[in-house]
């Protein structure tokens, strides 16, 4: 079964930007990918979706801020995310979308604070 594995977060002060990248163990060709993000106490949110045709769709809270984008080739998953803020503090996970149906990564954390 595929694996994912994310990275790319950090710790970034508001306003700034990071670039996480999910890097699956097999071919995602065939799947409609997302991110994901949970923090404590709320259920994990799905906040970007790209499906094999290349549509995207963004939640309200990271639209016009976030940019989600696949390399089928590299099995890869990236979600570009610009002019961060506090509240985007979370665990960043991809999965398939809208619902996640391959195994769980690890996720990788974001923290956006000065």
């Amino acid at each position: 079964q595929v694996q994912l594995v994310e990275s790319g977060g950090g710790l970034v002060q508001p306003g700034g930007s990071l670039r996480l990248s999910c890097v699956a163990s097999g071919s995602i060709l065939n799947y409609n990918m997302g991110w994901y993000r949970e923090t404590p106490g709320q259920p994990r949110e799905l906040i970007a979706r790209r499906t094999t045709a290349g549509i995207t769709t963004y939640g309200d809270s990271v639209k016009g801020r976030f940019l989600i984008d696949r390399d089928n080739a590299k099995n890869t998953v990236y979600l570009q995310m610009n002019s961060l803020k506090p509240e985007d503090t979370a665990v960043y996970y991809c999965n398939t979308a809208p619902k996640g149906v391959l195994p769980w990564g690890q996720g990788t954390q974001v923290t956006v604070s000065a």
